[in-house]
């Protein structure tokens, strides 16, 4: 299993500390040596004040070695660091923690600096204080203190750079400190401001950025509540489906186990999640040459190939896989549960007379598991009105009506009307220099 773990992939689009729950999950795998993966670790936390866990690390590294005095070293100069800067951004703490000042701040920031100037002394560089010292509670584990400093940097401050700092680190923290509701929020605003262009620098960074936002989202989409139905709204929108195409093909394993998780969308969900599987299987067999895992094979064995056989396989591969998933391991009972539905309303879809003993088999069940679980599919599904089972036979029959041929024939031309239609607008847009936009050319090559 250990070739399809992609922990080598996504760590180098994450921040050191984001990094670490991963490599801790990592050594209680048997994917990969234990000596390897302490060395990993110590070499992130080398790189953090994190002092007294790097000691540590070094310590099971080489047990029979004293730890450096570079380690005391580095922990006075922490202390001292902190010290200094603490005393830095004191005077905007004693400011911020006044319920006067929250009360006179108001949405103009050039407002609220010189009402802070004019009432209470402060300076940008004061504030700017308030920014490193949020960025040194982080490096040093204090997530909730970090995200605190640095939300009240943000508030006050007028420098882009820095607030877009800030809001990678605000982010981070909320995601270390297991906030999910204000991670979400966080990951909304900064995945606004990506999109609007709003950050400084090349328009390739625009590109990195997102990269990286889809590495970090993973951390939010799959511990909060609706994060896999969010997950398929942003991942399937046009640029950031791009983004996976272009620069990180492996979160395909994420979106593809989204899609099935949410083979049942929840009511009001909107046209995108209740496609979302159909898309995916489509991104799947565009991407096939530059990436594929169990999971994505599962997807194109089944709807793709029609190989039941190998969908069956694929999925005992992929069950093992996710279990390893440091994003999906609490997932691979419900990715399994709903393989499954998907598994059996393929095969009643493509035949009219089903052995239940060979449809368990398909299944990875026992023929009484099967049986149960096939009952249960037509009795819970829409399949209900045109499936009966012969308990005598041990055989499912589909009495599934003709489709009228008039219905086939418009079905086909509408969607033909919708293709000529978004070519020729995106013809025409690029006729009068006017570049198309990318959910055109989207509906185009459909």
């Amino acid at each position: 299993m250990a070739e399809w773990d992609l922990t080598k992939r996504i760590v180098p689009h994450l921040d050191r500390h984001l990094s670490m729950p991963m490599l801790a999950h990592l050594s209680e795998t048997p994917l990969f040596a234990v000596q390897d993966i302490q060395l990993a670790q110590y070499e992130l936390a080398k790189g953090t004040n994190m002092v007294d866990y790097a000691a540590q690390l070094f310590s099971q590294l080489h047990p029979d070695k004293e730890i450096p005095a570079e380690f005391e070293e580095k922990r006075r100069n922490t202390l001292l660091t902190h010290q200094r800067l603490q005393d830095e951004a004191q005077a905007v703490l004693d400011v911020i923690e006044n319920p006067d000042v929250a009360q006179a701040l108001r949405q103009d920031k050039e407002h609220n600096l010189q009402y802070l100037k004019d009432n209470y002394n402060l300076t940008l560089d004061q504030i700017t204080a308030l920014y490193h010292f949020g960025q040194f509670q982080y490096s040093y584990g204090n997530y909730s203190g970090a995200a605190d400093y640095l939300y009240h940097f943000r508030v006050l401050s007028t420098d882009a750079e820095l607030n877009t700092s800030a809001q990678w680190g605000k982010l981070a923290s909320d995601i270390l400190s297991g906030k999910w509701d204000a991670a979400l929020q966080e990951l909304d605003t900064l995945r606004d401001s990506i999109d609007s262009r709003a950050l400084p620098g090349p328009a390739i960074n625009q590109l990195h950025s997102r990269t990286w936002l889809l590495h970090w989202s993973l951390f939010v989409y799959f511990n909060h509540p609706s994060g896999r139905t969010l997950l398929l709204e942003t991942f399937l929108s046009p640029v950031y489906l791009n983004t996976i195409q272009t620069a990180c093909p492996w979160i395909l394993r994420y979106l593809a186990a989204a899609a099935v998780l949410s083979r049942a969308p929840p009511p009001g969900a909107s046209p995108r999640v209740r496609s979302a599987l159909r898309e995916v299987i489509k991104v799947v067999q565009m991407e096939e040459y530059q990436y594929q895992d169990p999971v994505t094979s599962f997807l194109k064995e089944l709807y793709l190939e029609f190989d039941f056989e190998a969908a069956q396989q694929q999925l005992s591969l992929a069950e093992q896989v996710l279990s390893e998933d440091f994003f999906l391991g609490e997932f691979a009972a419900d990715f399994l549960d709903n393989a499954r539905y998907l598994i059996t309303e393929a095969y009643c879809r493509t035949y009219q007379k089903i052995d239940i003993r060979d449809l368990s088999q398909r299944l990875n069940l026992s023929p009484d598991e099967g049986e149960k679980w096939v009952v249960n599919l037509i009795r819970e599904s829409r399949m209900g009105a045109d499936a009966k089972i012969d308990l005598d036979k041990n055989v499912i029959e589909i009495f599934r009506p003709a489709a009228p041929v008039y219905q086939s024939v418009i079905d086909k031309t509408r969607g033909l009307h919708l293709r000529t239609s978004g070519l020729g607008t995106a013809i025409s847009r690029i006729g009068s220099g006017v570049p198309a936009s990318a959910a055109d050319t989207t509906v185009a090559v459909r």
